[in-house]
């Protein structure tokens, strides 16, 4: 789920009419001495990373000097707070608190509904609080599609014993706060603290939404980066997943790493799934092995070869991975050739040096394990297929074999591209190039057999387009890469597939 953190939530929640602390993000000490003098001490520093209980960690500190703002923005910024680095910080006013108060909603799996939280005491540990002093919670299930009303706020409010002016100022804000997540389609919302300073006021002093990930493009003056369900920034090469997905509606790709910074040797395999179900089983076995997991990949729902091309790109960019592992659910519907093609693309590019085991289990899954040990030359290190009727456990265990001793070779047979381009055409994600003068001079033709789609024809002598460049552009070229591998393995390789993936390039040289 897309999340938005203080210093963006802090505009949500002014726009909804709740008060707010003075405050600046900075990410310099120097720009902390300058924000803290413009906003007035005693001021709070508090670490922006996507954790909860900063305070416990370090992650909050105190200021009374501009001395005081210096020291600790120079130790906070860049430290580790719960394994995330710090590199901005929010210099807050500090507030004069005479109580702390916790409001939030959340998504109420068994009513399927939306459900507000209030409690009298605010501040870390809720869910301790909820079962230690059951008496000072209050919920409330709302209605997703209309606001609350004035007495189901003073009802809730009543019942955890707050009337009179505190109720009136209280009112309001819960009204707004849940206009607020209703206006952004957030899956989870709180204020924490919410708190009421010693002349009366209440305020917001912390809070956190988060946006649900299939609403964030109607909300992108948010400035979301990538709804994605992650508990810290997103890294690079998730970054470049996510722009593949985005703009790729056919099948499913997700990227999400879990082991970085490591080196070779140290048992860390490349993921790739497909089905979750399945995937996770897949997973389990490697881990039982005793290998950590670089990364966790799932191309599902019928994804075209070029999406899994890319995808086997971006697991093969994690640097110094030991082996790379494919296995999803053994029973997938969609055709597997469509997955060969694209893992024989993107290990034949990069030349795959570490062993792998792909297991592609599901419709036609002999002819995508015969794809597979067709092209096994095209790569140094060697590659094991298997279907439906081998387990992933007994996949877990063939790639410890190979891992045991890999068989990497010195000289392999690489891709040999066209130099020159006489003629292409625009799919829905890439280009096809064709030097026709290598394929006049090919006598077998393979690509024009290879096209399922028959969107190619031989005129004079070389592959053309059958249809209008326009149709191919908007999807009736599928991208199933076929023409490529077969004009590579059985003609005269007169043709280039190129499928961008924004990003990678830079990734790859730093």
């Amino acid at each position: 789920m897309a999340r938005l953190f203080e210093y963006q939530g802090k505009t949500i929640i002014e726009d909804a009419g709740i008060s707010v602390p003075r405050s600046e993000v900075i990410s310099t000490a120097d720009e902390a001495q300058k924000a803290a003098e413009r906003i007035g001490f005693p001021v709070v520093l508090k670490s922006q990373v996507w954790v909860t209980g900063r305070a416990s960690a370090g992650g909050i500190s105190f200021a009374e000097s501009q001395d005081d703002v210096f020291a600790h923005a120079t130790r906070m910024l860049g430290a580790l707070v719960k394994g995330q680095q710090v590199l901005k910080l929010l210099i807050e006013e500090k507030l004069d608190i005479a109580s702390e108060y916790f409001l939030g909603m959340t998504i109420d799996d068994v009513r399927k509904r939306p459900v507000m939280m209030l409690s009298t005491r605010g501040g870390t540990g809720i869910e301790e609080i909820a079962l230690k002093w059951p008496e000072s919670i209050a919920r409330m299930h709302l209605c997703p599609d209309r606001d609350i009303y004035d007495f189901e706020a003073r009802d809730m409010l009543r019942r955890v014993g707050i009337r009179g002016v505190e109720q009136k100022k209280l009112i309001p804000i819960i009204m707004a706060f849940w206009a607020a997540a209703r206006k952004y389609e957030a899956r989870s919302a709180e204020i924490n603290p919410l708190v009421q300073t010693k002349d009366g006021r209440f305020m917001a002093a912390d809070c956190r939404m988060t946006i649900d990930d299939y609403a964030e493009f109607r909300h992108t003056d948010r400035g979301i980066e990538i709804a994605r369900e992650f508990d810290r920034p997103a890294t690079s090469l998730e970054r470049i997943a996510y722009g593949i997905e985005a703009g790729d509606y056919r099948g499913t790709f997700y990227f999400f790493q879990m082991t970085r910074d490591f080196e070779k040797g140290e048992g860390v395999i490349g993921f790739h799934g497909a089905g979750g179900g399945g995937s996770m089983m897949s997973m389990d076995a490697l881990l039982k092995r005793g290998y950590k997991l670089a990364n966790f990949c799932d191309t599902s729902g019928n994804p075209p070869s070029s999406k899994v091309y890319r995808a086997a790109r971006i697991i093969l960019a994690q640097k110094n991975i030991d082996g790379y592992f494919a296995s999803g659910s053994g029973v997938a519907s969609q055709e597997q050739f469509h997955s060969a093609r694209g893992l024989v693309k993107a290990f034949a590019e990069e030349g795959l040096s570490a062993p792998a085991v792909i297991r592609l289990g599901g419709n036609a899954e002999e002819v995508a394990i015969e794809i597979l040990r067709r092209f096994s030359a095209y790569w140094p290190a060697p590659l094991e297929a298997y279907g439906k009727d081998d387990s992933p456990e007994f996949c877990a265990e063939r790639l410890s074999v190979l891992l045991e001793k890999p068989d990497i070779a010195s000289e392999w047979k690489r891709f040999d591209f066209p130099s020159s381009v006489s003629y292409s055409f625009r799919t829905i994600t890439g280009r096809v190039d064709f030097d026709h003068e290598r394929c006049l001079k090919c006598e077998e033709k393979p690509c024009i057999d290879a096209c399922a789609k028959q969107i190619l024809k031989l005129t004079d002598g070389v592959p053309r387009l059958a249809i209008a460049e326009d149709a191919a552009a908007k999807g009736r070229c599928t991208e199933c890469l076929a023409c490529e591998l077969e004009c590579h393995l059985l003609g005269n390789r007169g043709i280039k597939i190129e499928l961008p993936i924004s990003g990678l390039d830079d990734e790859a040289a730093s």
